[in-house]
């Protein structure tokens, strides 16, 4: 399979996700809710339904296509881990955070609706996801069902996602008084971002070994290309952050540097940083090597993530 299938299977798989989330974000509610109040519903779809590459449910799905399970049951883990993504950025995006106006080129949730709401959306989203993935729907299995609970919330919790964003908020407004950026080292924002980052797209691929019930082996070697290819979604984050277009990207840009909040790029330099993007692409699709030709989607994926303009 050529890069040129990658655009039709992103495509297919956000296309898929959108239609699963537009039923479980019905304002109709499941078995043993009470009710689903109407504006945090809403806003819950304001977040999720119409817009994003839906990158991290694309990784899950073709891991677990490398051996052979295509169903309902993978793209809820998929969908999962989109609300958890989705949940991140309604709270990244509050004036406790990051204070962001623009996601995806249109008002963020708590400029759309109300802080308060914003929360709770977040909140629904994150309780969504873990609600998805213990459901029985999502695999017959309970033991399968609880390996993937347990990947998303080591990827997303305090010693992942949360506590990456403790770290980046900690990160910023390293200034002297003369208005330069205090000295980062390298070793720390490489962990601040895998943590933020990276946690959650390396969980992605290794949510698909589990749907797939992939040998040990075959998940290390997902396992690697995961982190590899965290680890360049993330340069090419920064690098978007540093010299790329408002307006393709959706939001503001240039915001680390105003922070003080070091990057690989600041750190590095760009073309160092280009560098270090390419030789990461390199070691994710080296990674995937065991899998032969079945796994070109995920090697071009790789690529896409490095390419990216938005």
């Amino acid at each position: 399979m050529s890069h040129i299938a990658l655009p039709a299977r992103l495509e297919e798989t956000a296309a898929a996700v959108e239609r699963l989330l537009d039923r479980l974000l019905s304002p109709e509610p499941l078995p043993g809710e009470i009710a689903r109040p109407a504006r945090v519903v809403e806003a819950m779809r304001y977040a999720m339904l119409g817009g994003g590459k839906r990158l991290r449910p694309h990784l899950v799905v073709e891991a677990a296509r490398l051996f052979g399970r295509e169903d309902e049951g993978v793209l809820r883990a998929g969908a999962a881990i989109e609300c958890v993504h989705g949940y991140s950025l309604i709270h990244d995006d509050l004036p406790a955070m990051d204070d962001d106006e623009l996601r995806r080129g249109k008002p963020t949730v708590h400029r759309a609706f109300d802080e308060a709401t914003a929360i709770l959306a977040g909140d629904g989203l994150l309780t969504l996801a873990f609600d998805m993935l213990a459901d029985a729907p999502t695999d017959p299995d309970p033991a399968l069902r609880l390996a993937l609970v347990l990947a998303l919330s080591r990827a997303s919790g305090l010693g992942g996602m949360v506590g990456g964003q403790m770290l980046d908020l900690e990160a910023e407004g390293r200034f002297t008084p003369d208005g330069k950026p205090l000295p980062a080292d390298e070793e720390g924002t490489l962990r601040l971002q895998a943590m933020k980052t990276g946690a959650i797209l390396a969980a992605a691929v290794e949510m698909g070994a589990i749907a797939g019930r992939a040998a040990d082996r075959d998940r290390q070697a997902l396992a690697a290309y995961g982190r590899a290819l965290g680890k360049a979604f993330q340069i090419a984050d920064d690098l978007l952050d540093h010299e790329g277009d408002a307006a393709l990207v959706g939001k503001a840009t240039g915001k680390d540097a105003a922070r003080g909040k070091a990057t690989l790029v600041t750190l590095l330099g760009i073309e160092p940083a280009r560098a270090r993007l390419r030789a990461l692409v390199a070691e994710a699709q080296a990674a995937l090597a065991p899998f032969g030709g079945r796994a070109e989607v995920l090697r071009a994926t790789a690529s896409f993530v490095a390419e990216r303009q938005n």
